[in-house]
């Protein structure tokens, strides 16, 4: 195991430095303007923009928000996702992971805290959010001690339970979007392809920066032709301030024990999950393997995060999944870039206009520049899951953690009739289900050494079967 002092020595600048052939893009630290940097900033904010809002308006559906609400939390969480992301790239103490991480709000908590509100009230989910935040934040402090329970088997296969969960979310938003009156139109489809084409034929032909950009421009090519469509919903323009601020406690929070409790399970799978998406950037982005304070201080960075977003009235945050599968492609790691990411989600959060500049982009747009990115994170999960091993002990927990962890949110009603927290984690989140049936496995079953000893038995007691 790595060692503190091995992971301040080897640092991500030193480590990206070497493969990165001169260019700053695929240097952390590489030198270059700010506004050369802007574009792929620009990039990393649409690959999530979408992604980081859903969460918001399926609970404020829920919870039957006014407008006004759903607006006020939205623009918290566009500044906690900004503030979130400059955390990562500039730690302070040991709170972020020095990484190329973009942050955003998470899904992961969307059930748990839709039936907390159906039954307590907001009020409830927000006192939840900041006590869970500050628990994973001491979960990260602490990962030192505990992370050793959590083997490189167990990470590959959250990254890539990651993958796949996310391929729903692409699949819809190329059909244009759960919701829609006009799901799996032509339209819808004409333009999800269009831009797919758009983005693997500048991933394929285009050189040098213009190659690093496919995403963004696979996105202004869908963007202009739902545009000429007419597609694009432009209404939001006409109501809008010119800035307005986030409200600091917006909700009085209120702690309650089963909402704490719930909430603060979903945390320590968030927190996993953090751990698989940061073993998973450092190696598709920094081509290493990551160190332990750059764990350690990626899960403690959302979690505090988290509990300060919940004092804005807004969701818990985590890593964004959506721009590990954007840096796998373009290798483009420089903090600088990320930064103006994080700066341009936090100027959304204080102009109403770009948030809704952004929020016109449509689904099916999203949807076909999404198709490739997630499905490089299975594949980067597939990668982890080979470089762990295929010992017969690891193919069982795999088998089994996939098939019981992705499955049963396939067929949701399975367990209609367990209790609420079971569906929580095993009906309708693949990332819990696929972390809790591969921990418990990997506590269970023999170490790989008795493992062997015990299927050498077995085989020996067969042949002599055969014999007799």
């Amino acid at each position: 195991m790595t060692t503190e002092k091995d992971s301040t020595v080897k640092t991500p600048a030193a480590a990206v430095s070497e493969t990165s052939d001169g260019n700053p893009l695929m240097d952390f630290t590489g030198k270059m303007s700010f506004l050369r940097g802007l574009p792929y900033g620009l990039q990393h904010v649409l690959a999530m923009f979408v992604a980081n809002l859903a969460p918001i308006f399926i609970v404020t559906s829920a919870g039957k928000m006014p407008a006004a609400v759903s607006d006020s939390i939205v623009q918290a969480a566009l500044l906690m996702a900004g503030l979130g992301t400059l955390l990562q790239l500039f730690p302070l103490w040991r709170f972020g992971a020095r990484l190329p991480i973009v942050t955003g709000i998470s899904f992961t908590y969307v059930a748990a805290i839709v039936g907390i509100i159906s039954t307590r009230g907001y009020e409830s989910a927000v006192g939840a959010i900041i006590v869970g935040g500050l628990f994973e934040a001491l979960l990260g402090l602490t990962a030192r001690f505990w992370k050793r329970l959590v083997p490189p088997i167990i990470s590959a296969l959250v990254v890539t339970s990651i993958g796949f969960s996310l391929l729903s979310v692409s699949a819809s938003s190329f059909g244009g979007g759960n919701g829609a009156k006009d799901f799996g139109s032509w339209k819808h489809l004409l333009v999800a392809t269009v831009t797919l084409l758009a983005c693997l034929i500048s991933q394929v032909f285009f050189r040098g920066f213009a190659k690093q950009l496919s995403i963004l421009f696979g996105l202004v090519v869908g963007y202009v032709l739902a545009l000429c469509m007419g597609m694009v919903d432009l209404s939001g323009f006409s109501h809008i301030g010119i800035v307005s601020a986030p409200k600091f406690l917006p909700f009085k929070p209120e702690f309650d024990w089963g909402a704490i409790i719930s909430i603060a399970l979903l945390y320590l799978v968030s927190a996993v999950e953090v751990t698989g998406d940061t073993a998973a950037l450092a190696r598709v982005g920094m081509n290493r393997e990551v160190t332990d304070l750059e764990t350690a201080g990626s899960i403690a960075g959302d979690g505090l995060i988290s509990a300060i977003s919940g004092l804005f009235g807004a969701l818990p945050l985590t890593s964004f999944a959506q721009n590990i599968g954007l840096i796998r492609m373009t290798k483009v790691v420089n903090r600088k870039v990320i930064a103006s990411g994080g700066l341009i989600l936090i100027l959304a959060a204080f102009v109403p206009a770009v948030a809704t500049a952004f929020n016109s982009i449509p689904q099916a747009v999203m949807g076909g520049c999404t198709i490739m990115m997630f499905g490089s994170i299975i594949l980067a999960g597939f990668q982890m899951i080979s470089e762990a091993g295929f010992s017969e002990r690891n193919i069982l927990i795999a088998s089994v953690s996939l098939t019981v962890g992705v499955g049963f949110t396939q067929v949701p009603t399975l367990l209609a009739h367990t209790p609420a927290l079971f569906q929580q984690v095993f009906a309708s989140n693949a990332i819990a289900g696929v972390f809790v049936i591969a921990f418990i496995m990997n506590l269970v079953l023999p170490r790989d050494e008795k493992f062997y000893k015990i299927n050498l038995s077995v085989d020996k007691k067969d042949h002599a079967d055969e014999e007799k």
